[in-house]
């Protein structure tokens, strides 16, 4: 794909127009006295990032996050905080290896990914290839997640899309806290099971990380009672259950 970043391609192109090196580079020195005076926080992009899965890990990306490493070290030294952005494009078993990386490479600097995408054919539904490299990722240590859209590679994204890939991002998130165990994260998810058991629906719908979809679709679905939901209706389990053991009982 060669260079996939914005930002990458506008410097990449002012490097080539002028036979110079990048500014942002030769000046970091400069910028860092700047973010230092104003208590900025750097993020250190990654301009060479694959922006298809052919391009994962390749020797661009490498060498760009071997040197993401040493500006993170010199920004430290000169009391700046920073975090460092990650690939967007990387096949599910390269995931893992990416963030064992980042991390070594730039000492444990928080690590951004844009995903990252495990596919590049899920056009229209990219926010579901985006979610599930960032779950993988977060689980992995990765510590902030970039929402993708339904448009991404198609076009500018309208406000449903924005609201779509902002959910499928949490529901990422969230899978990973559960992966390492945070507590509030199965605390949430624990509630949700005594709910569904209980057959508490307005307290499933609250504790659903999409309340407004959720409860669209209870009042949509032609539900045939209450106390059930559309895909077992009457022969609905925990019901079938708990009608059993109360004929026992009597």
């Amino acid at each position: 794909m060669g260079i996939v970043s914005r930002g990458g391609a506008i410097l990449a192109g002012w490097m080539l127009f002028h036979g110079r090196e990048n500014p942002l580079y030769q000046e970091f020195d400069r910028l860092l006295h700047i973010a230092r005076k104003f208590d900025v926080t750097l993020s250190l992009g990654d301009g060479l990032r694959p922006g298809a899965l052919a391009d994962a890990t390749d020797r661009a990306q490498i060498q760009e996050l071997i040197l993401l490493g040493e500006l993170v070290e010199r920004a430290w030294k000169a009391g700046v905080q920073v975090m460092v952005e990650g690939p967007g494009h990387v096949p599910l078993n390269q995931i893992e290896a990416n963030i064992r990386l980042q991390k070594r490479i730039c000492h444990g600097a928080p690590f951004y990914v844009l995903g990252p995408l495990v596919t590049d054919v899920a056009a229209g539904y990219d926010h579901i290839a985006a979610a599930i490299g960032g779950a993988l990722a977060a689980a992995c240590g990765a510590d902030f997640l970039c929402y993708v859209t339904p448009a991404e590679h198609l076009g500018l994204p309208r406000k449903e899309d924005v609201r779509e890939g902002v959910i499928a991002a949490r529901i990422a998130a969230h899978a990973a806290d559960l992966a390492k165990g945070i507590r509030g994260a199965w605390e949430r998810d624990e509630a949700m099971s005594r709910a569904r058991q209980e057959l508490d629906w307005e307290r499933q719908v609250e504790l659903s990380l999409d309340p407004r979809k959720a409860r669209q679709y209870r009042e949509e679905l032609n539900l045939p009672e209450a106390t059930t939901c559309s895909m077992c209706g009457e022969f609905c389990a925990l019901k079938l259950v708990r009608e059993f053991l109360n004929f026992k009982s009597k």
